[in-house]
């Protein structure tokens, strides 16, 4: 039961965070150096939760060869790049990491 009161209450603070801004922006347009910057919130935030996992997967730094989730992060960086498809890009990350997983 508890559980599902965290669960709510998230909720509520996450839609209450959101409607706040919307309730107190309106109408009103912002600055275009704000514009501009909030372009970068969600790189920084996907950053901020996939690099911990590629560059310390035992809780310490690990940038060596032996590290397959480093190299899969990798592989997929560059399919994503070529291909511009987040799917394919996922999808040969997944396949080279169990790959990889599956030879150590």
């Amino acid at each position: 039961m508890s559980l599902w009161l965290i669960i709510l209450g998230m909720v509520f603070v996450t839609y209450g965070v959101r409607l706040s801004a919307i309730a107190l922006l309106g109408e009103a347009s912002l600055p275009q150096s704000v514009n501009r910057a909030l372009r970068f919130v969600p790189p920084a935030a996907l950053s901020a939760i996939i690099f911990p996992m590629l560059f310390m997967p035992d809780g310490s730094l690990d940038v060596s060869t032996g590290n397959a989730r480093l190299l899969a992060g990798i592989a997929a960086a560059l399919v994503a790049w070529r291909s511009k498809s987040s799917l394919l890009a996922i999808a040969a990350g997944m396949v080279l990491l169990w790959g990889l997983q599956s030879v150590s």
